[in-house]
């Protein structure tokens, strides 16, 4: 049996879950669910970023300790990940005892690529990330995610040698032995890299920022949030001697949001290298969500919570949304208009009612017998190509055709008026052909939409209708 390892990022939990994070969850949850009805053993990880300055700022403003504003926040992604149906085999917070072990054996085998500098520069607390002379001077001087100033440092910081895994990590893209896609992010992190690497800080001094882990043998000394935030992707599996690391890694796809596209295409790699350890096979990168056409920010008040959406739409509800509507490949945009109409109309309107009209008129008919079903061909081909690739939207619009192609069949053959003559052979094989079509879809459903799946299953698959709660799709109005 194959071994499959999919992780999300993980959130930082200075902030409340919003869609971006909801998306990453689900996109994730489908490839792992995917891979298991393969026949693959899989290890599925997700969790939360718990370290830093923005933790420790934000939780002295509340008035709490940085610990308790991470577990109450962490406990919020956690609820998330339920609600959404999410199958992860492990949650990793930054701050588990396990992790921080770890992550002090990763710095001392990491040893000859880290040395003692003194940094001067830019750095974002909201970003947690030191910016060059040339983003400060693009940004007049404000971070345009944060609207704060960045602040200019002078300080003693370890360096990790990144410039010296430049070539190798260039060859291991270009070569697609470490596969980024789509391809517009591809070029991007080549253009970056071309442009050539450079030694980047991995610590700030504990007087600056305490909220962290000690650097060992160092008590001075933080290491820097994201470069002990990318090691989870180890510590979930148990680094160094566990079972699990030694079965899963490298990781088969790595699924992160493009703003972090270079910790994880050039910092993640470079230390992964220097631990001698492979690199994961393949990074998917997606784009933002927008709300309404605008950048989701504070100052517009235009933030989305998910657990709304998911209240208001149910779980795969949201999960279709998000997958379809969203573009794989680039941002897109949630309106809650935009989420009702595809509700009203592709689910509850083309999928829900082909479902309850079939159920219906075969219970009618047939006394609930659905009686032989016919051998269908469907061509998977184009669906598992897009699953492959991470293009969601492709896949269910692939199975959308189908989905519309029963309505139209059940159109065309008016099964209601053939119910009216005698000919009871001819529609048993109409209703038996749309049933074998549902079971059909509910087959492509079940690692995107499992719910959906299960209750098409459960009123068709025994051959006789069995009824389920309510309809599979209720309609939403305002």
């Amino acid at each position: 049996m194959k071994n499959f390892y999919v992780s999300t990022a993980i959130p930082y939990v200075n902030g409340e879950p919003h869609l971006g994070h909801a998306m990453e969850f689900v996109m994730a949850d489908v490839l792992a669910r995917r891979a298991r009805l393969a026949g693959q053993n899989v290890f599925f990880s997700t969790g939360t970023d718990e370290h830093g300055g923005k933790i420790a700022e934000k939780a002295s403003e509340m008035g709490i300790s940085s610990k308790q504003l991470a577990d109450n926040m962490s406990a919020k992604f956690q609820d998330l990940a339920k609600q959404l149906n999410i199958s992860n085999d492990v949650f990793v917070r930054t701050t588990d005892d396990a992790h921080e072990k770890a992550a002090v054996e990763i710095w001392n085998n990491l040893k000859n690529d880290i040395y003692k500098s003194e940094y001067e520069g830019w750095y974002c607390t909201g970003c947690e990330t030191f910016v060059n002379d040339d983003e400060v001077k693009a940004n007049n001087g404000i971070c345009p995610d944060h609207n704060r100033k960045y602040e200019k440092l002078k300080e003693e910081n370890y360096f990790l040698k990144l410039s010296k895994y430049n070539q190798p990590i260039k060859e291991a893209i270009e070569k697609s032995q470490f596969e980024v896609i789509p391809s517009t992010k591809r070029n991007e992190i080549l253009n970056v890299i071309k442009e050539g690497l450079e030694d980047i800080s991995i610590s700030r001094p504990k007087n600056k920022i305490e909220w962290g882990i000690t650097v060992p043998g160092d008590d001075s000394q933080v290491m820097y949030v994201w470069f002990e935030a990318l090691i989870n992707y180890l510590t979930g599996l148990g680094y160094p001697d566990a079972q699990n690391f030694k079965d899963f890694w490298p990781a088969n796809i790595q699924v992160i949001g493009k703003d972090i596209i270079r910790f994880h295409a050039a910092v993640w790699p470079a230390m992964l290298m220097g631990l001698n350890l492979p690199l994961p096979k393949k990074l998917y990168v997606h784009g933002f969500i927008n709300v309404d056409g605008q950048k989701m920010s504070k100052s517009l008040g235009n933030r989305v919570d998910p657990f709304e959406v998911i209240e208001k739409y149910g779980t795969d509800g949201f999960r279709y949304f998000f997958l379809k509507h969203i573009p794989s490949y680039n941002d897109g945009d949630f309106s809650w208009e935009a989420m009702e109409a595809a509700y009203n109309s592709e689910l509850a309107n083309e999928l829900g009612n082909a479902v309850s009209r079939t159920a219906a008129m075969v219970s009618r008919y047939q006394d609930g017998e659905i009686g032989d079903l016919p051998e269908l061909n469907f061509n998977s081909q184009d669906y598992n190509q897009a699953l492959e690739n991470c293009r969601f939207d492709r896949a269910l619009e692939e199975i959308w055709q189908h989905v519309r192609g029963l309505n139209q069949y059940i159109e065309q053959q008016q099964p209601w008026s053939v119910a009216k003559t005698d000919d009871k052979e001819k529609l048993q094989q109409i209703l038996a052909h749309q049933v074998a079509v549902l079971l059909e879809i509910a087959i492509l459903l079940e690692p995107i939409l499992p719910d959906t799946s299960a209750k098409i299953n459960q009123v068709f698959k025994s051959g006789k209708i069995q009824a389920i709660d309510g309809t599979l799709f209720p309609k939403k109005e305002d």
